[in-house]
């Protein structure tokens, strides 16, 4: 059975002013399906054509053969995007319970919490993510380059924002700091953030 593309939770133009229409429509409609597409040729009438997305991520995160290297790329980028989609939302959110705790706990507040997390975006080195993660039973924010997520790593992700140009560039250029920054202050749906820290405490239980 083929992979799919996620829909998406809400409209091409839902994130303006702080991601155009058109960055969406190329980032969705062009990179994210192209993905898609190119796994679901890698992977025809293979033995990974019937696996989950993320086990075929972690099947083939280490293996450095350039058929594998090639289903890894678009395998990650499959799932970083679609998951990316579900971390964004227009709707304006609070921070609040469980998760706000575990959030001043871990970087002094919200307003540190956001200063940790652009600058993580902001110096990741070439194409890659920011991410939030639960990892050794505390949160942390950590960048990983090119596709790499860091469920690989057994750690747990709750956020995720792409740095990768074409998720900015034809609406902030080369102002990864002013996209980033727009990104924590207005798009993170963190009724999704908190709901991926409860499956994971579910989980454990």
């Amino acid at each position: 059975m083929a992979f799919e593309l996620m829909p998406l939770p809400y409209e091409l133009d839902a994130l303006e002013p702080h991601i155009s229409a058109r960055t969406m429509d190329f980032h969705y409609n062009k990179h994210y399906a192209g993905y898609v597409k190119n796994l679901n040729e890698l992977v025809a009438n293979t033995a990974l054509a019937k696996a989950s997305l993320e086990d075929i991520v972690r099947s083939t995160a280490e293996d450095s053969r350039p058929a594998q290297v090639k289903i890894f790329n678009n395998a990650a980028q499959a799932w970083n995007h679609a998951f990316l989609w579900s971390c964004m939302t227009p709707k304006p959110m609070q921070l609040k319970g469980s998760l706000k705790k575990r959030i001043e706990g871990s970087f002094g507040g919200l307003d540190g919490f956001k200063k940790s997390f652009v600058s993580t975006a902001t110096q990741q080195f070439g194409s890659g993510y920011a991410w939030l993660v639960l990892a050794d039973g505390g949160l942390k924010i950590r960048s990983t380059s090119n596709a790499k997520p860091p469920f690989v790593e057994d750690q747990t992700v709750l956020l995720a924002c792409d740095v990768w140009e074409h998720a900015y560039y034809l609406d902030y250029q080369n102002r990864r700091k002013d996209f980033a920054t727009a990104f924590v202050e207005h798009l993170i749906d963190w009724e999704f953030v908190a709901e991926r820290l409860s499956q994971k405490h579910e989980a454990a239980a």
